[in-house]
């Protein structure tokens, strides 16, 4: 995709267009997230959703699609086709190991931060949520997994967009007379570990309410569909935890948007 430079930004912000990588490094450089630390984190996002793969914590929110594969012999290079029913998210990698992700070489460079490990993948997906009126919701015999209480944006520096959620939640608590405490589970997207180690320690969040089952970094981060997974997600995660017997009440979803920018979603569970 070729994008036109707007001059009139550049002129205002000479890094509206850097590279969401580039602002990865700034973050990581600007605010001292060191490459372990990084690293630490994709471990624990790969651990997480493996675990949760494997309890079928996820089961729930991913519809089976059948389709028809392409099956390639390495030996003849014969290609057969064959008929494959998708039941999971495929990016995670339970075999990652500390030692694997620190051997990955920086993408922009020696001295750098980023690599393909403490990093969101390049995935295909998508994602659907149904909003309407609790009435309708009830006279058609839906499933409520949980109540939209409200929604915040705020602006960041083009060169750290990946902090946006720093801005975002504030104004979101703020205007709900609520705290970070009271909030019992928390989606932050995983575009960058270094974004995320940021955004949760500045916002101070707990790490055991913080992508509890893994994020972006493990399943993978299709633009366009993660805002929809990530709601999805900590809804039915919130009523699992609810019919364990867990107190729970309130989930936020929180990411941040290219140029500039950080949303967050305050949700009830029901």
């Amino acid at each position: 995709m070729r994008v036109s430079p707007d001059r009139s930004l550049i002129a205002m912000h000479k890094d509206v267009y850097m590279p969401m990588l580039g602002t990865a490094e700034t973050v990581a450089k600007r605010y001292d997230i060191g490459r372990e630390a990084q690293d630490e984190y994709a471990l624990q996002s790969q651990q997480r959703t493996a675990a949760a793969q494997a309890a079928g914590y996820l089961d729930a929110e991913v519809v089976p699609v059948t389709t028809t594969m392409a099956v390639k012999d390495k030996e003849t290079g014969e290609v057969s086709h064959v008929e494959f029913t998708l039941t999971k998210d495929e990016g995670n990698r339970p075999s990652t190991t500390l030692e694997g992700l620190q051997s990955l070489q920086p993408v922009m460079g020696p001295g750098m931060n980023i690599t393909a490990g403490n990093a969101s993948q390049l995935s295909d997906g998508a994602a659907a949520v149904v909003l309407m009126e609790r009435k309708e919701a009830e006279k058609n015999g839906s499933d409520i997994l949980g109540v939209f209480r409200g929604f915040a944006v705020a602006g960041c520096e083009p060169d750290e967009m990946g902090i946006g959620p720093v801005f975002a939640v504030p104004r979101l608590l703020e205007r709900h007379g609520l705290k970070v405490d009271d909030i019992d589970l928390w989606e932050l997207n995983e575009a960058f570990a270094s974004q995320c180690l940021y955004s949760r320690d500045r916002l101070g969040i707990d790490p055991e309410k913080y992508n509890v089952n893994g994020g972006s970094i493990a399943i993978g981060h299709p633009f366009g569909m993660t805002g929809a997974r990530c709601t999805g997600h900590i809804l039915l995660e919130g009523r699992r935890r609810k019919q364990a017997g867990q107190n729970v009440k309130y989930g936020v979803v929180t990411m941040c948007i290219g140029g500039g920018m950080g949303a967050a979603g305050l949700f009830e569970f029901a």
